[in-house]
């Protein structure tokens, strides 16, 4: 049986209005021809470090292992911010040290970090604008053609980690916030499942959410089931209480976006 051909999957705030996606593609190409390519996005809002940790959180458990993640918001580029290469999961994960991992280093616990420093892995060019082609890039392309991580450069201890909000208990209360607005314009929060559950043991069976001026009377099972004229809520597919309106943009009917306080009374 055939070995599987190397993936390498990009998530970056590019778009794709300009050279930057194709330029990162042709010098891994350049490198392995024989690696696949999985767009995961280039609409991460511009320098969202949240916003891309949260995304790559949401689908890295769904490719197979061996996987290497490329993901570049990185308002930092051209700073002293270190390049690093993680191994976690039994993937890699290439990009800045900016926070954008934060997620993978809090689920993953065994996780091996590397800075990629040795220049005889990335290309050398006159400016400093673009270490997603430059750097990120390349390392990508050298480790699917099996370049172990520690020739990259030498270990790091302490990356960088954003400080993630989690839901807190105020009295009766619990609070979270929206940490992500999808396309749809749905609010998603860091108050999960099992939260959810663990309140309706302490406060009894119903639960009222409140999200800006709108009280949201417990959570229903599918968007078929909102409403069109006011918000509803869900647990969506990553476990996380979800604010919607159906076939509309919650973002947009309640004129809320990702930091707006969520409270379970």
């Amino acid at each position: 049986m055939p070995e599987a051909r190397p993936l390498i999957a990009l998530l970056t705030d590019f778009g794709e209005r300009d050279s930057f996606v194709a330029s990162m593609k042709g010098v891994i190409l350049s490198i392995n021809a024989a690696v696949r390519l999985v767009d995961l996005s280039h609409q991460i809002t511009s320098h969202q470090i949240q916003e891309a940790g949260y995304f790559l959180k949401s689908c890295y458990r769904y490719f197979p292992a061996g996987t290497i993640y490329v993901a570049v918001v990185d308002p930092g580029v051209g700073t002293e911010r270190r390049a690093l290469l993680l191994a976690a999961a039994g993937s890699f994960f290439v990009g800045p040290d900016n926070g954008l991992f934060t997620e993978i280093l809090e689920q993953e616990l065994g996780a091996k970090v590397w800075q990629i420093s040795n220049p005889q892995y990335r290309l050398e060019t006159a400016g400093s604008t673009f270490d997603g082609r430059d750097v990120f890039a390349p390392a990508a392309a050298w480790l699917s053609k099996g370049v172990p991580p520690s020739f990259f450069g030498p270990a790091v201890h302490d990356p960088i980690r954003r400080s993630v909000a989690i839901p807190v208990w105020h009295e009766d209360v619990l609070i979270g916030k929206i940490v992500s607005v999808d396309r749809f314009g749905n609010l998603i929060s860091n108050i999960t499942a099992r939260q959810i559950r663990e309140f309706r043991g302490a406060m009894g069976q119903s639960v009222e959410i409140h999200i800006g001026a709108s009280i949201i009377g417990d959570v229903v099972g599918s968007y078929s089931l909102g409403h069109r004229e006011s918000p509803s809520a869900l647990i969506n597919s990553d476990g996380n209480l979800e604010i919607f309106v159906q076939e509309d943009s919650a973002a947009r009917c309640l004129q809320v976006g990702v930091g707006e306080e969520v409270r379970l009374c």
